[in-house]
Parts: C-alpha cells; structure tokens; sequence
C-alpha cells in the first residue's frame, strides 16, 4: 500500500496528507477528526492556543486557538509569526558536501571562455513597439532559410524600453544586454525602433564589445524595408554560428537556475528536495547553482544566512533580504501578503511554511555568493539572486545572470517557460500524469521510490538536456521574458 501520510522531521506536532484522507480513518497513530485534503496538515498532538505548530523542524505558524490531535491545521486556526522587521546574527553551521563521481556534457564553447548549450539564433527587440517587426522578419527568414545548422530562431518580445524611468529604464537595458551576451545564443539581432528612450547607440555604448559577426543591430526607422534589413542581417549572423559544434566539457561548466511555482503541500516534500539534493551534486562536482525568489526566503532567511561562507557574504544576504522589503514598503504593501491563493489550496498556510519548503532547493551547501540586479554569476557554488518570486520574472533573471537552463519545480502545473531550458518537475504523479504536455519529470516518485535512485534519474535528465534534448517548454514554443519593473511610466 502507498504511503499516505509524512511526518517530515521528528520534531514536527503535524504530519502532512499524502493522498486524500477521510475522518474517523486512524494515521500516524491518530485518528482524524475530520477529512483531510491531499498536502495537508493535520495535528499528531493537542496544541494549544498561542503555541508554535512545527514542520521541517522549525515554527511555521502559530495558533490562534486550540487545537485538538486529529484536527486538520491550516489558515483557519494558525497565524504567521513573522513580522516586519527582523534582527539577524551569523552563527555559521557546517556545510561539507560529500565527493560524487564526475560526469560530462557536450557544449558549445563561446570565443569569451563561456559555454553554451543551445546554439540558437536569437532577435532581440530594444523596444516594444516592435514586437510585430521581429515576429515578421523571423518567420521570413524560416520560411526563406529554416534553421538547419543550429538550434532554431527565436524571438524575446516585450512591452517595455520606452516610456520608463530610472531604475525601470536600466533594468530593461541591462537584462536585454544580458541576453545579448548570453552563451545559449550563437548570434543575436537587436532590433530597435529609432525614438525610444532606450536608443540604440546608448544601448551599444553600454554593452562593450561583442563579435560583430554574430551580434548585429538594426533599427527600423533608419531602412526603407525593415524586414528584408533585419532577413539579411540574420542570414549573415546564420552563417556564422552554423560553425559551432559540441564538444565534450565536464559538467562543472553548468550554471543551473532553482525555481519553483504553483506549489503545492508536497512542493517541500518531494521536487524541492530532490533538486536541493540535485544543487548539493552539482556544487560537489564544481558547478554552481543559483537560487532566486527572495520574498519566498522570508521566514527561512536565517538558515540560509547561517549557511553563508563567510560573514562578508553573510551581510549580503542581509542587505538581500532587507532590501525587498523595504522595497514593498516603499510601495505601501504588506511583507508577508503570501501565500498565493492557489498555494493555500494546496496546502501550504503561511510564508514560513512556503519558504521553508522553498529552500529546499538549495540544498545544504555553503551559501558562496549573492547577486544583485547588474552582476552576473562568477563563483561557483550556491549562489543566491535578487528578484521577485513571479515565474516569469525569476526565470528570466535567473537566464540573465548567466544559468544555461533551470529546474522549475511545481505542485499544481503550469506551461511557462523561459529563454532558457526550463526544466518542469512535478511534486507528485497525478500531475505528472495528467499534464505530460507540460511535465519533465516525476519527482512524485520519490514517495514510491527513494531520493537517491530519483536524484540519479534527474542527474541524467539534466545531462541530456545539456546535451541538447529539448524540454517541453522547447517542444511547446513556450520561451517567453518578463521584465521586472517597481516604478513609473509615462
């Protein structure tokens, strides 16, 4: 018979519903008091008002009355115990990892030392006025040359570049400059419209050198046929990258995004730490990983902040953290307005319940590094990077600090995916089975199987990937950017 109930650690006072259960039925020794939906939490104990309810092994909630052994505990008798200004200290933990066998991948090798693994070609709108210029030249150019030789032709479209400013402004130049530059794109077409406030010559000027063969620019109002313009610029750019082959490369060349979205109560359970133990190999064999979503860090912020190599590193964590909130204070919103509608009907109750289980995809590696908006990922290892928890907008911050693809975990589905390989894992087989469409992979299985053999299955997904398997996100043509924005338009 299947597990139907998880206690996660000894020191919780509920357990969690792994399939639906009906009142009167007697589990963990308990007999419930009443039905208890799938990823749900009921008590192990009598808990009384005001006292902490304990999952992961850590408070997630108190209670705001009591509550009897068998009774179902979520957002109608417990409340957060967070509140809008923390004091944090450094008490560093251990954090050895232990040695794993070495793997390859088969990459493409950029002239600035970078590796890919796609070989794409890539038009890349300055502004979103014209959006319709590049889907017109792009299905031009396929139809008039398809994309034998490299991995396809995709267009990055977007609503912003005019119009904004400030930080909104830089940010939209600096993340479409990223993605110039990313290693996943054999050759980019950065297509402009003339009067928008991101010109084009300031856009040049910024984003330093590029090899002229494989990065060209083209802005509309300055060419009587704008699409025959951009279809020779691209063919050009075509033969070029036409060039590039694989070549075999350790897997410590990859740089994977961690990211979850439509989470659900077993999100903490069964994807999130199967790829925190997927970040925990990687990181062992030299590679690195990067965790974003920094308000659903809020709750579990100290454990990543004990976690921080050193103390230098533990101040940016700090100012990682103190800096969204202020960031939603200063726009006269609440810290800890989560979780989402959708993860409550999973499941989860409060912040500390969602980030707790959210950062169980770091795994338990040192902390090396943290990220803000103009930077790129340089160190190896775990790193931390700024940015909300929107699907879209992390993933594609994740893409723009340099991650080659990312894992994306989620419990309740969803077809998003970024400019880069995203990597659906479902939290449990009925969602795997029923959205396959959508689904890379069960980490449901765990419950049937055990985390090793599963880390191992996903450790030769990910290497298949990297070595140009396409995702379903791939598959579907489901690659879309989202720029974050916090200020005024025009």
């Amino acid at each position: 018979m299947a597990k139907q109930t998880i206690i996660i650690n000894e020191l919780d006072n509920v357990a969690v519903a792994l399939t639906d259960l009906k009142a009167g039925e007697t589990h963990e020794g308990v007999e419930l008091l009443e039905d208890i939906t799938k990823g749900h939490k009921f008590a192990l104990t009598h808990i009384e008002e005001g006292e902490q309810i304990i999952k992961y092994g850590n408070p997630i909630a108190r209670a705001t009355q009591n509550i009897s052994a068998g009774e179902h505990v979520h957002t109608h008798n417990v409340r957060t115990n967070l509140s809008e200004n923390l004091e944090y200290t450094y008490n560093k933990i251990p954090t050895e990892l232990k040695e794993v066998a070495p793997r390859t991948v088969n990459v493409y090798h950029r002239a600035n030392g970078d590796v890919g693994i796609r070989n794409e070609l890539w038009i890349i709108p300055t502004v979103g006025c014209v959006n319709g210029q590049a889907k017109l030249i792009l299905e031009t150019f396929k139809n008039r040359y398809g994309t034998k030789g490299f991995d396809g032709i995709f267009t990055y479209t977007h609503p912003y570049g005019c119009s904004q400013l400030g930080d909104d402004h830089e940010r939209t130049k600096l993340i479409l400059q990223k993605m110039v530059r990313h290693p996943n794109a054999g050759g980019v077409l950065v297509l402009g419209l003339g009067c928008e406030n991101n010109q084009m010559s300031a856009f040049r000027e910024s984003l330093g050198e590029v090899d002229e063969k494989r990065v060209k620019f083209l802005v509309c109002q300055e060419t009587e046929d704008e699409i025959e313009a951009g279809v020779r610029l691209l063919a050009q750019i075509a033969e070029e990258i036409r060039k590039d082959h694989r070549e075999e490369t350790d897997i410590s060349c990859l740089k994977v995004g961690l990211k979850c979205g439509g989470s659900d109560g077993l999100s903490g359970i069964t994807a999130n730490p199967l790829v925190g133990r997927f970040s925990d190999y990687i990181v062992a064999a030299g590679g690195t990983t990067v965790l974003s979503e920094v308000p659903e860090m809020f709750g579990a912020e100290q454990l990543l902040m004990n976690r921080a190599k050193d103390e230098e590193t533990f101040d940016k964590v700090v100012r990682l953290i103190n800096d969204f909130k202020d960031y939603f204070r200063n726009n006269g919103q609440t810290v800890y307005e989560n979780p989402s509608p959708g993860n409550k009907a999973g499941g989860i109750t409060t912040l500390e319940d969602k980030s707790l289980g959210c950062t169980q995809k770091s795994g338990a590696g040192p902390v090396e590094d943290v990220v803000f908006d103009d930077g790129y990922v340089t160190a190896k290892g775990l790193n931390l990077l700024n940015g909300p928890g929107n699907d879209m907008c992390a993933v594609t911050n994740i893409g723009a600090s340099g991650c080659h693809l990312v894992l994306f975990t989620t419990g309740r589905g969803t077809p998003f995916g970024g400019f880069i390989p995203t990597i659906k894992i479902a939290t449990n087989s009925e969602l795997a089975n029923k959205k396959s469409n959508w689904i890379d992979f069960n980490a449901g299985a765990v419950l049937d199987s055990d985390f090793d053999t599963q880390l191992e299955k996903l450790i030769d997904l990910v290497v298949a990937v990297a070595n140009g398997k396409l995702t379903r996100n791939e598959i579907n043509n489901t690659k879309e950017i989202a720029i974050f924005k916090t200020g005024v338009t025009l």
